[in-house]
């Protein structure tokens, strides 16, 4: 990527015909509440979580979600914020990438409780035309997490 004008560079002829908009998510931020036991439920997830002195991170694939510790998204100095944001206000999908057997070891390792699910969803691939079957839990401050699982390619 050419970084000095965000357009892209690339050996793909698609990629590189693509005029500038947005693509992807790269992150999103959340207020965070109970920093500890947060910091341990995405660990125990198998995400990476990289702590700093007022934000928190959990990362997967090129994405991220940043937590701000209480002392940061409380403080009336910090307005670069959804003003009203308060925990729980996070609702979430991940692409689960592996079997539906597999999710459920996981959850059921790390003590995670499905709220709701398997159940079929529309997903957003392929302009939210693909289902995939989907399982729903909550995080210690109450955020709402969805894992999905699509069919796999034949």
């Amino acid at each position: 990527m050419d970084r000095s004008s965000g357009h892209g560079t690339s050996d793909n002829p698609q990629e590189a015909q693509r005029p500038p908009g947005i693509r992807s998510f790269d992150h999103v931020s959340l207020p965070l509440h109970n920093t500890d036991a947060m910091l341990a439920f995405y660990r125990a997830l198998g995400l990476t979580v990289v702590e700093g002195p007022r934000i928190c991170s959990v990362h997967f694939g090129d994405q991220k979600i940043n937590f701000h510790r209480p002392t940061h998204w409380q403080d009336p100095a910090f307005t670069n914020r959804a003003p009203e944001a308060r925990p729980p206000c996070g609702d979430f999908c991940v692409v689960w990438d592996g079997s539906p057997e597999s999710l459920t070891e996981m959850l059921e390792r790390t003590g995670v409780v499905v709220t709701v699910g398997p159940v079929e969803r529309q997903g957003g691939r392929d302009g939210g035309s693909v289902s995939g079957t989907s399982r729903y839990v909550r995080d210690p401050d109450g955020n709402l997490l969805e894992f999905m699982i699509y069919d796999r390619e034949p």
